[in-house]
């Protein structure tokens, strides 16, 4: 893929509602140039809800508290759409989201070596020039190897797992702990391309419309 143009902008623009270097690298891969603004919504406040519901309500806070302070930034320009996502590990029925401190990490990886677990990204849409929103949730199915104890703390100890949901990625150190996957790749990654793809036709906009002209 050629370098995108410096300076030049797609017809529309896109607001990544995520400091998720990695959701950041996916759509700039796919050729999108998103405009960053963190939410930062605390995860901590929704409970009781099942591991895909619980990654479509977060989603869903992320997108409307960024498009609550567009007004803030004038590098946004009028009429963008506004993309948040959230993942969750589904293990057990249980949702695992980040793990934080190293010791829940070992104790995540202890429960998932050896199995599956479902990678749940709810995404969540919104046109600012309409105000109509639109959601989905991506599911893919994640099969871990049988790490030892060794592999597992020797990765803990890189810090990878600890900011990121279920405790691993699949473009780091874990990757050689991913024996296969069922579904989209890049909804592992953290943001489903396909997805996103489908929400900005739904509010009747072109996904090619959002790439970065080329030079």
């Amino acid at each position: 893929m050629s370098t995108p143009t410096t300076g030049v902008r797609p017809s529309m623009t896109l607001v990544l509602a995520s400091q998720s270097p990695s959701r950041l690298k996916t759509l700039r891969t796919a050729g999108v140039e998103p405009v960053v603004i963190v939410s930062g919504v605390d995860e901590d406040q929704l409970s009781g809800l099942a591991p895909a519901p619980l990654a479509q309500a977060l989603s869903e806070l992320k997108c409307a508290a960024v498009v609550a302070v567009l007004p803030e930034h004038d590098e946004v320009p009028e009429g963008a759409l506004v993309l948040a996502c959230d993942s969750v590990l589904e293990l057990d029925g249980e949702a695992l989201g980040k793990p934080e401190f190293p010791e829940v990490a070992v104790q995540r990886w202890q429960q998932m070596r050896g199995r599956s677990g479902v990678l749940h990204t709810g995404h969540t849409l919104t046109d600012t020039a309409s105000g109509r929103t639109v959601t989905a949730t991506c599911s893919t199915t994640v099969h871990f190897a049988d790490v030892d104890d060794d592999e597992i703390a020797a990765y803990v100890a890189t810090g990878e797992p600890l900011w990121v949901a279920g405790a691993f990625t699949l473009e780091g150190y874990a990757a050689a702990f991913v024996t296969g996957i069922e579904g989209d790749h890049h909804n592992v990654v953290g943001v489903s391309l396909q997805t996103v793809r489908t929400l900005v036709r739904e509010l009747g906009h072109s996904w090619t419309g959002l790439w970065t002209p080329q030079s």
